[in-house]
């Protein structure tokens, strides 16, 4: 059976001493502890917060980035070897905001997850199409491009450790949300293909988030969805209590 996930990407917010208050406050309000609940802070939060969250096995912390080389003379940068050193166990690779303010593509992408892999950090890849690409009715090919060239590379051993996350573009931040429909028709269609490049068993197993305006009034229904396994939530991973009814909507 496919794990249910709710990870909270934080994005450039909180402090560090406001990051590990809302951690304790996020534990206090996630009863369902079926649901493994992953926190995505800021870098400078990484090891405090792993730290704070160790022992509790329905908790993990995520990186919001990595570079794509090992080390090296790149001010700045953090590697997955430095994010794995910190007691984090995944790294959000290929978010929408990282493609357009910081004009990260595919192929710089597959570097990544082959960094993260190496390195036995889970990637959670973001791929999904803007409103322009969907208007023009190109989105199940431009999600399509996304996996062929950044993640279809791998080895089907190292591709079941990918969690993919669908986020339409035009639903981040903008309040909107993808209706059910919308949403488990691209997730229908994700592990359609990966059941096409690497067979039933290993699609049925891939765990595939939705990202894009979740809150507690939609999660229920869009986790319902047959083949939404869970949730990527940006603004609401920073008030405790919508991040814990998001987990507890499963």
């Amino acid at each position: 059976m496919r794990k249910k996930i709710v990870a909270g990407n934080w994005k450039m917010n909180k402090t560090l001493s406001e990051g590990l208050k809302l951690v304790d406050e996020i534990v206090s309000s996630s009863e369902n502890n079926s649901v493994l609940k992953i926190i995505a802070p800021p870098f400078i939060h990484l090891a405090s917060i792993a730290d704070k969250l160790k022992g509790k096995e329905d908790f993990e912390v995520a990186a919001q980035n990595c570079h794509q080389v090992e080390s090296g003379a790149f001010t700045g940068e953090v590697s997955a070897e430095m994010i794995a050193s910190t007691g984090a166990k995944y790294i959000i690779i290929g978010h929408s905001e990282r493609r357009i303010y910081f004009g990260e593509n595919n192929s710089l992408l597959a570097q990544k997850v082959l960094m993260a892999l190496a390195n036995n950090v889970i990637p959670i890849f973001c791929l999904g199409e803007n409103a322009a690409d969907r208007a023009a009715n190109i989105h199940l090919d431009v999600v399509k491009q996304q996996m062929k060239e950044s993640l279809f590379n791998l080895l089907p051993a190292d591709f079941s450790k990918v969690i993919v996350a669908y986020e339409p573009v035009w639903a981040i931040g903008t309040g909107v949300t993808a209706t059910t429909h919308q949403a488990q028709g691209m997730h229908n269609f994700i592990r359609s293909e990966i059941n096409k490049k690497y067979g039933k068993m290993v699609s049925e197993e891939s765990i595939l988030l939705y990202g894009g305006s979740v809150n507690a009034e939609n999660a229920k229904e869009l986790f319902a969805c047959l083949d939404v396994d869970g949730g990527l939530i940006g603004g609401a991973s920073l008030k405790a209590g919508e991040f814990g009814a998001i987990v507890n909507s499963f």
